[in-house]
């Protein structure tokens, strides 16, 4: 557990519930991108100190296209963040993967068209992002799945309500992140599935990447909320579906979601913080090591001071 401080990035529904159930100092962050969506709460679970952001702000006034991630990862950052689990709700690309589950995606495509996705402007600074997920936060998150599951699967009655099912935590799936906020056509969704897309979705991207230019281990929990428009929903022949009931099922499925990832998040920091020294370091932790290709004594002095928390350390 040493040095860690691990952020936790609260998207849709989870923001708000996370931010109910904790207290602690509120650091209010000014960065060279703004501020960030909200004040970052400090507190701790089970010892591990933790960063508490929602994404979307206060009354989740900010869209996915005006979430500044910049500000946002840049102030965790400052903060002396180690290590990122984001969650995010999102549909799904595939029958396997239902409502309610929850996915610790391994892959990502990048939709994203109008969002600035570097904190390098001034500098060519090329990140490897071959595998856009930190493999040791993905690892344990799977592992408090598990755990989790099998405590639900031993307490189930015989004849469970399918509702009730045990907690179901999937191990990898491609998350692709689309610009929003309208959701996709049918022709896009089906071209998705195509790409080999298991999740649509509109937050993980830039965040992912800068967390990675911020050399801060990232990690994403998807809260699946329903079928993208690839599946029609079911109705009786000759009907057309119930929009409000089908908007009152995803808003049922966000809440159940929502619970069980906060469930996998205190499970992930229990078990974190019943490690026996220290996690291994995530390639994240190096990511800038080889990544400035531009002659360091040719950057802007003011640029390298404005930008200091993340790279100072590579300029002797």
């Amino acid at each position: 557990m040493s040095g860690i401080r691990l952020g936790l990035i609260g998207g849709t529904g989870l923001g708000t519930a996370l931010g109910a159930q904790v207290t602690g100092a509120v650091h209010q962050i000014q960065t060279p991108f703004g501020r960030p969506s909200d004040g970052i709460i400090e507190t701790e679970w089970h010892g591990v100190p933790l960063l508490l952001l929602s994404r979307h702000g206060p009354g989740h006034l900010l869209n996915p296209s005006q979430v500044p991630s910049r500000a946002n990862i840049f102030a965790l950052k400052k903060l002396g963040c180690t290590h990122i689990i984001a969650s995010g709700a999102v549909g799904s690309l595939r029958d396997e993967f239902r409502p309610r589950d929850l996915v610790v995606p391994d892959q990502l495509i990048d939709k994203t068209h109008r969002r600035p996705g570097t904190f390098f402007e001034n500098a060519a600074v090329h990140v490897e992002f071959s595998e856009p997920f930190c493999p040791v936060l993905r690892q344990i998150l799977i592992e408090a799945g598990k755990r989790l599951a099998a405590e639900d699967a031993a307490r189930a009655a015989p004849q469970a309500d399918a509702q009730a099912r045990p907690l179901c935590v999937h191990d990898r799936g491609c998350y692709v992140c689309m610009e929003g906020p309208a959701f996709s056509t049918r022709a896009e969704s089906l071209m998705h599935r195509l790409w080999g897309g298991d999740l649509i979705g509109m937050t993980a991207m830039p965040e992912a990447k800068l967390a990675r230019e911020a050399e801060i281990s990232y990690a994403l929990v998807a809260l699946v909320t329903d079928y993208d428009c690839w599946k029609a929903a079911p109705t009786a022949a000759g009907q057309q579906p119930d929009k409000a009931q089908l908007l009152g099922e995803i808003l049922a499925n966000l809440k159940m979601a929502t619970e069980n990832a906060i469930r996998l998040m205190k499970q992930a920091v229990l078990m974190i913080a019943q490690r026996h020294g220290p996690l291994p370091e995530s390639p994240a932790h190096r990511a800038l090591e080889l990544a400035i290709w531009s002659e360091k004594s040719q950057i802007d002095p003011q640029e390298v001071q404005r930008l200091a928390p993340l790279w100072i350390r590579y300029f002797g």
